[in-house]
């Protein structure tokens, strides 16, 4: 699918400016409906009964339409400190909800505002241009998700990996667990420190500099590592990790008043821009 944008590059620019801060402010009362009901906040983000034999919403059926997907893994027994949801599954759906509802605001995208999962051997997957995935350090890969996932990226799909906690962080094992893992999906594999001279910084919204990246809750600053085509930076960045931070908790809080709006329109911006980068290499 090609994603339908404004013509004029800095026309759509200073009406998303002006969209974005708008988007957020509706988004308070939207999501305020949704809390307390299915996977909400009431649900079992702060509050409400401890989650049992959590089941995914249904799949909305693939028509052509992107249509954000976040990957489903079996995660360490350890995995289920957040009132017994699984790794993967933290601030599912309503951060994702949040961002396609600014994703339709801000430009002519024309995303489902569903929210699809998928385990990595599952070829569904491969009709989603771009995959999302959290709390690496709590991901238990198998060798056929391991081949799924290098077939995936090869064939172009795009991986974002973020709420990925640093050692030590809320029981995290930090970075060895998950590099252990994409060195069975790509055995030389190099993550490479990025800068916010990438094009993924630039590809909707100007992003000239990654210390402005808000943090929810970790310490410390965040990191941005890129995985690339034949570990080459001049080529296609097959996936980005955000590293000690949480970028999608600005998402699912953007309608509770919990963090400044100045800063969740950061966070929106970097989603915005994966996404369009995403969809564009």
């Amino acid at each position: 699918m090609t994603a339908r944008l404004q013509p004029s590059r800095d026309g759509r620019r200073a009406t998303a400016r002006a969209l974005l801060g708008a988007a957020i402010v509706t988004l308070v009362a939207v999501t305020a409906l949704a809390q307390g009901r299915g996977f909400g906040r009431g649900g079992f983000g702060f509050g409400g009964p401890r989650v049992r034999n959590f089941k995914a919403y249904p799949n909305t059926p693939y028509d052509g339409r992107f249509n954000f997907v976040r990957v489903a893994y079996d995660c360490d027994p350890s995995g289920y400190w957040y009132r017994g949801i699984p790794s993967w599954a933290h601030g599912y759906p309503m951060a994702e909800q949040n961002l396609m509802k600014i994703m339709n605001e801000v430009s002519y995208f024309g995303a489902q505002e569903t929210i699809n999962t998928v385990t990595l051997d599952d070829p569904e997957l491969f009709k989603y241009p771009v995959a999302y995935i959290i709390e690496v350090s709590w991901w238990q890969m198998t060798d056929v998700h391991a081949k799924a996932l290098r077939d995936y990226m090869l064939k172009g799909g795009f991986v974002i990996v973020d709420d990925f906690k640093a050692e030590g962080d809320f029981g995290s094992a930090g970075w060895g667990p998950f590099e252990q893992n994409m060195r069975r999906v790509f055995p030389e594999l190099r993550f490479v420190p990025m800068s916010a001279t990438h094009p993924i910084f630039h590809s909707f919204f100007e992003i000239d500099s990654l210390d402005v990246v808000p943090q929810a809750y970790n310490a410390g600053k965040p990191y941005f590592y890129g995985l690339y085509e034949d570990n080459d930076p001049s080529k296609r960045l097959m996936m980005i990790v955000n590293y000690n931070t949480d970028i999608s908790q600005f998402w699912e809080w953007s309608g509770t008043g919990l963090r400044p709006v100045d800063e969740t329109n950061e966070a929106y911006k970097l989603g915005v821009n994966y996404l369009l980068y995403g969809m564009t290499h």
